[in-house]
């Protein structure tokens, strides 16, 4: 594709977006997101490469699906007044929302068309895709059990669908699904949270992403090998990713930290404890993969370690030391207002 059509869907793209945040109907919202959904196909689409076609297909289909119920479920809340329908359709129209995000449990499609993706297609598909649905699921959800059934299902299968992986794509679509948990949580203590949550997120995956995109790796194994000649780097993309489990010292933990404290002040302490379990089983295998990289040496070939002194290190190591040194920058800026 070219690189006038590229600019081209990706301004569709972002203008399908803004249609829907900015809409005062749902039937609006609705063509936006179908504007958003055309323009992302044919980014995903590759002609050199069979996976990225699978990959397009099954997210038409899938979020075709989610489109049609969309439209059909919103309607219908318009037509009914009754109590009892209009919480019916509210909760068909939170799960369309939330299976076109890919939070469980509809995150059956997410995983494996991340896989079939390039790196810059999957920073779309994590970020920039979740922003409409985040903002129409928060103008409906409420705290009942339908939304903390949500929020428990997503931390869960994001931690333990994490576990034995090692495809870093399919390893970071259930960081993702794991963190649409948190988000929506967010949700319930007000809208500024949950968008600082989403901010810190978007921040942390850019740099990781960037990193692999540069070093074209896709596998652990593969990121072990490639930057033994860059030790300094080699560290601080692994403390990046721990980062983004939410480690204390570092920025991924700034949002979590006001999150659990929020929903302890509303008294879902078993939420908490839920949220914090999950957490630590994340990081569990997030230390487990950074101690291999780190304290074994592993064979490094002589055409890698050439085009590793190509890469200029200026913009990852600053994105690095930005996501990971943030943390003491913010709590001192918020002691000092």
């Amino acid at each position: 594709m070219s690189t006038i059509a590229q600019c081209l869907f990706i301004s569709t793209l972002i203008g399908g977006s803004l249609i829907s945040i900015s809409a005062n109907s749902w039937f609006s919202a609705w063509m936006g997101l179908e504007i958003n959904l055309l323009s992302f196909i044919p980014l995903m689409s590759n002609p050199k490469n069979t996976l990225s076609n699978e990959a397009a297909l099954k997210y038409f289909l899938v979020q075709a699906l989610a489109s049609i119920t969309f439209l059909f479920t919103t309607t219908f809340m318009q037509m009914y007044t009754l109590p009892l329908m209009n919480n019916l359709f509210t909760m068909l129209t939170i799960s369309t929302l939330l299976m076109k995000m890919g939070a469980a449990p509809f995150h059956f499609w997410f995983p494996g068309i991340m896989e079939g993706l390039n790196w810059k297609n999957c920073f779309i598909l994590m970020t920039w895709q979740k922003i409409a649905p985040l903002v129409l699921l928060s103008y409906l959800v409420k705290m009942n059990l339908f939304t903390l059934l949500i929020v428990i299902l997503s931390i869960i299968v994001g931690s333990l669908g994490g576990l034995n992986q090692t495809s870093l794509r399919k390893l970071l679509a259930y960081s993702s699904i794991n963190h649409l948990g948190w988000m929506i949580a967010a949700m319930f203590c007000g809208e500024n949270l949950w968008e600082l949550y989403f901010l810190t997120y978007s921040l942390l995956t850019l740099t990781l992403i960037y990193m692999f995109s540069i070093l074209s790796v896709f596998h652990f194994n593969q990121n072990f090998m490639t930057i033994n000649n860059s030790q300094p780097l080699k560290l601080f993309l692994f403390l990046t990713l721990l980062s983004l489990g939410g480690l204390p010292p570092f920025l991924g933990f700034l949002p979590k930290w006001i999150v659990i404290q929020s929903l302890i002040s509303l008294n879902l302490y078993f939420i908490c404890f839920i949220m914090i379990l999950m957490t630590l089983i994340t990081l569990f295998y997030y230390i487990r993969l950074s101690f291999t990289a780190l304290l074994i040496t592993y064979p490094q070939m002589k055409y890698k370690t050439t085009s590793m002194k190509k890469i200029t290190l200026t913009i990852p190591t600053t994105l690095m030391s930005f996501s990971l040194l943030t943390l003491p920058l913010c709590t001192l800026i918020y002691n000092c207002l």
